[in-house]
């Protein structure tokens, strides 16, 4: 039997009817800026592969017990490391969670616009979600590709854990497999609460308003706080009528939080995984998911 947010999870995927108002949804959403960082290339070589990465960045505390403990100059060269990291790795795109903006408890600069200079990323777009008198943060997209649109979303107030929501970034890949032209992919960054299994159920259907009203290709990344993707869901949830599929979502070697796998990469149908690995370098106190990405217009099996 299924759980009770997998079952959730399946019937927002096969878009069936929500109690959430897609207009009341849609006005909490905001239109974000895309940042550029000068000096970095404009866009990659055409790719028939998209290498996407998701990381909790833990406010750059790495593996500290308290953002608090750490000195600014320690936080900067954990961030040089999630730097370095994303350029060996060749990411195109890349998902970030609690990523500060300048916050006393974190150095007090900003962490996304720090790390898309450091690794080299042209475009960035961040959403701002918990406002505390020691620290604001959210979540982000890094992009090589140009970002045409991005979108936030702050989900309903949670107390007394702070507020959560998600960044969605539409870029603009050139792919030749697919087209002469960029293709246009939603790429979105989400953060669940991790204290309440009625509240991610909440902010699951907040997230499936705005994206099932996007006729594109999708990518959903980020710290979902469950494993609620686990065991059934490749048998229920890939059925023909499923938008969304996950890589062995019954594995047992993919945990990103101690021994649970709470990071997760979901790609709509048009989409297939050409790798997907979970990174063992010590950045944070998660782990970074990686998948190489391709066009499948007709869909995937994993």
């Amino acid at each position: 039997m299924l759980r009770g947010l997998g079952a959730l999870l399946i019937m927002t995927l096969v878009w069936s009817c929500s109690s959430n108002d897609l207009r009341e949804v849609q006005e909490r959403s905001a239109e974000l800026t895309v940042s550029e960082v000068s000096g970095a290339p404009v866009a990659p070589p055409p790719s028939h592969n998209l290498k996407a990465i998701t990381l909790n960045l833990a406010h750059g505390r790495k593996d500290g017990m308290n953002q608090l403990l750490v000195s600014t100059e320690q936080i900067r060269r954990n961030l040089d490391e999630i730097a370095d990291f994303l350029k060996s790795s060749g990411a195109d795109v890349v998902a970030l969670q609690e990523a500060d903006n300048p916050s006393r408890w974190s150095g007090d600069f900003d962490h996304v616009a720090y790390l898309a200079e450091k690794a080299g990323f042209r475009y960035f777009v961040e959403a701002e979600h918990a406002k505390i008198w020691l620290g604001n943060y959210g979540t982000a997209v890094l992009s090589r590709w140009p970002i045409k649109e991005g979108m936030g979303l702050t989900f309903a107030s949670t107390p007394p854990t702070a507020s959560k929501g998600f960044t969605l970034a539409q870029i603009e890949w050139l792919n030749p497999e697919v087209s002469e032209s960029p293709v246009t992919v939603d790429i979105i960054s989400v953060h669940l609460d991790f204290s309440r299994k009625s509240v991610r159920m909440a902010q699951i259907d907040d997230l499936a308003e705005i994206i099932k009203a996007r006729a594109g290709p999708l990518i959903i990344m980020g710290d979902f706080n469950s494993e609620w993707l686990a065991e059934e869901y490749m048998v229920q949830a890939t059925a023909d009528t499923s938008r969304l599929h996950v890589y062995k979502a019954a594995s047992e070697n993919l945990v990103t939080y101690k021994d649970k796998r709470l990071d997760w990469i979901m790609l709509s149908r048009r989409l297939a995984f050409s790798s997907y690995e979970v990174s063992q370098e010590m950045l944070s106190d998660h782990k970074a998911v990686v998948a190489d990405i391709r066009w499948h217009a007709m869909g995937a099996e994993q």
